[in-house]
């Protein structure tokens, strides 16, 4: 069964950093692609980052672009999104979302992650406080 399991989130003050983890189960992290995906109050779902370990891609939405970093530690399933430089826009409730490269041509691991609908797996979310 694929689980993903969020942690990190806090209550941070303007300028400073966290770091989520998404800790996968029941699939390796060569096999699909890890996106994380964030929701504002009153505001639509947006992508924040992907990151496929089959081809070492990495892609960021332009409002994060900069200052967040998506990497992953193969030995422990687990991917991280270290936030730095963190403003009131950047909180969310933080999700992470895998979905099965298998399904997919090398080109669109990542290339359309914000767009796709075919995740096989979401986490429960993580909640991300940027406030003084």
């Amino acid at each position: 069964q694929l689980q993903l399991v969020e942690s990190g989130g806090g209550l941070v003050q303007p300028g400073g950093s966290l770091r989520l983890s998404c800790e996968a189960s029941g699939f390796t992290l060569d096999q699909y692609a890890i996106a994380w995906f964030r929701q504002a109050p009153g505001k639509n779902r947006e992508g924040v980052s992907c990151i496929s370990r089959s081809d070492d891609t990495t892609v960021y939405s332009d409002a994060v672009k900069g200052r967040f970093t998506v990497f992953a530690d193969n030995a422990k399933n687990t991917v991280y999104l270290q936030m730095n430089s963190l403003q009131p826009e950047d909180t969310a409730v933080y999700y992470c979302a895998a979905r099965n490269q298998a399904d997919l041509i090398p080109y669109f691991y990542c290339s359309d992650y914000a767009e796709a609908n075919d995740y096989a797996a979401w986490g429960q979310g993580t909640r991300v406080t940027v406030s003084s």
